[in-house]
């Protein structure tokens, strides 16, 4: 039996431009903040786990739905998958917070939800991936975190 995409023509968007690396970047003596921006730049590239093609490029995440509060150290990103029943959505938000997670401080705490009103599942989604004994379970499971180490890649 071979599994079929639940969307099998997506939306294509153009990828933004790359953040420009300027003399601040380099100088150790100025407080480096993260920002939304940065935080993006992390996540934009995840690729889709139907399709040949990033989380940016479906729209999947973008950066005016990220909050960084670097006071509290709290990063929250939501997204929202290309269908209201994609059957990727938890692997989706899974994939950006082992991102996340792997290059972040550990002083960070990540959030990481479904963009309300786009899923039909959104709330048992985002109860998932605010359980971390779950997360933690799922990224035991040597197939899934094969998966998601491919998202990433």
């Amino acid at each position: 039996m071979t599994k079929t995409a639940d969307n099998v023509n997506p939306d294509i968007y153009d990828k933004g431009s790359e953040r420009e690396i300027t003399s601040s970047d380099y100088d150790e003596n100025i407080e480096d903040l993260f920002d939304e921006r940065e935080i993006f730049d992390l996540i934009r590239n995840i690729n889709d786990p139907e399709h040949p093609l990033t989380l940016e490029e479906l729209r999947v995440v973008e950066e005016s739905n990220i909050k960084v509060d670097n006071i509290k150290n709290l990063v929250h990103v939501s997204f929202t998958p290309t269908i209201p029943h994609c059957s990727m959505a938890t692997l989706i938000g899974l994939s950006i917070r082992v991102q996340l997670l792997r290059a972040l401080p550990a002083r960070f705490k990540v959030e990481v939800e479904i963009t309300p009103g786009s899923h039909a599942s959104e709330y048992a989604v985002n109860k998932q991936l605010a359980d971390k004994e779950r997360v933690a379970a799922a990224l035991e499971n040597n197939n899934l975190l094969q998966i998601i180490n491919q998202c990433i890649a």
